[in-house]
């Protein structure tokens, strides 16, 4: 079967693979339908984020399920489904817990299309099928009524901005929530659309980029235009902030910008060695700082059923839609959100 794989900055190739085959009586074969492109493939497309190739490339999907093993109970070919990018099995401690990016049952950062994180391949979505395991737990029904298209990025993307506001939002309804964009280009537009959705009192989403600032706009942010420079002056006090930039200076700012008592969620990856952080006024002010990989498969019900519901629409930070056929060459697009529609069937 066909299989995008990533080689080296700049370089994918077309792989014939074998074709998956259910391994395990808990297993599913899922065809992809709609895979989005998550903000680290753009990275690792252009070489940014530091991945060593060959591997099968493509984490965000919805699709449809082709065969099951003969413990699925959950599920029959047919169902479509959205496929969380992290594997767990939903049975260990950490799953119970919630924890289902640390899975105990799989190696360390198991995922779909980023065989470095764990070494071990499972698998890209931009293929013609994709094996999953644990498929009781792993698969998220698609709801009737909302494309494809539109949940490509729930099994990631679009987690990693909720899980920076939904909880917080919780615990102090309609607080004020800064955003700053920057290289998690589709994951703190969609924080900010979540804070929109949940009745955040005022979403502030500032980035020095004009088209992610537009996009920010038409999901009911106020948007700030950066120039950023060592030692801005705070952007205000906010309850929740969220640095999805990818740069020391703007996470610096976002800190800056946190209200005494308050939390800041960086969901962008830093790959230098050090960053300094102002310590001194995190512990003055009491300031709650969170990093770290989204658990998406915990997130993605809520997520889901917000969507369904029609308080969110992802569909309007997708930049462009792409075919299956064209994804070799628009993964190094500097878009903001980019899905690829399979026109293989």
């Amino acid at each position: 079967m066909r299989q995008l794989t990533f080689i080296k900055p700049g370089t994918f190739e077309w792989w014939d693979v074998p074709v998956p085959v259910i391994s395990s009586p808990g297993d599913a074969l899922v065809r992809p339908v709609a895979v989005a492109r998550c903000d680290l493939d753009l990275y690792i497309a252009n070489g940014r984020a530091p991945f060593p190739g060959p591997f099968a490339m493509g984490h965000e999907m919805v699709g449809v399920v082709v065969e099951t093993g003969d413990h699925v109970a959950r599920f029959r070919p047919g169902d479509q489904v959205v496929v969380p990018f992290q594997i767990s099995c939903g049975e260990c401690d950490n799953c119970r817990r919630g924890w289902t990016n640390a899975c105990t049952a799989v190696p360390n950062r198991a995922c779909f299309g980023m065989k470095p994180l764990s070494g071990v391949e499972f698998g890209g979505a931009i293929s013609e099928l994709l094996r999953v395991p644990f498929a009781d737990h792993m698969l998220v029904q698609k709801p009737d009524g909302v494309s494809a298209e539109a949940l490509a990025s729930a099994p990631d993307n679009i987690p990693d901005g909720w899980r920076a506001v939904a909880p917080h939002l919780a615990a102090y309804p309609g607080a004020a929530v800064l955003v700053i964009g920057g290289a998690a280009q589709s994951v703190g537009l969609y924080a900010a659309m979540a804070a929109v959705s949940l009745g955040a009192s005022r979403v502030v989403y500032a980035d020095t980029d004009p088209q992610r600032l537009r996009l920010a706009k038409d999901v009911g942010a106020e948007v700030i235009e950066l120039t950023l420079a060592p030692d801005m002056p705070a952007l205000g006090s906010f309850p929740i902030t969220v640095d999805a930039s990818g740069e020391a200076e703007a996470l610096r700012l976002a800190i800056r910008s946190t209200a005494p008592c308050g939390v800041c969620t960086s969901v962008a990856i830093y790959y230098e060695d050090k960053v300094v952080l102002p310590f001194l006024r995190m512990y003055g002010a009491g300031i709650t700082f969170h990093t770290g990989r989204v658990h998406a498969r915990r997130e993605m019900p809520d997520v889901i059923g917000h969507i369904h519901c029609g308080h969110m629409h992802p569909e309007r930070i997708t930049s462009l839609i792409v075919p299956f056929s064209d994804a070799a060459d628009a993964m190094a697009d500097p878009a903001p959100k980019i899905v690829f529609r399979n026109d293989w069937t």
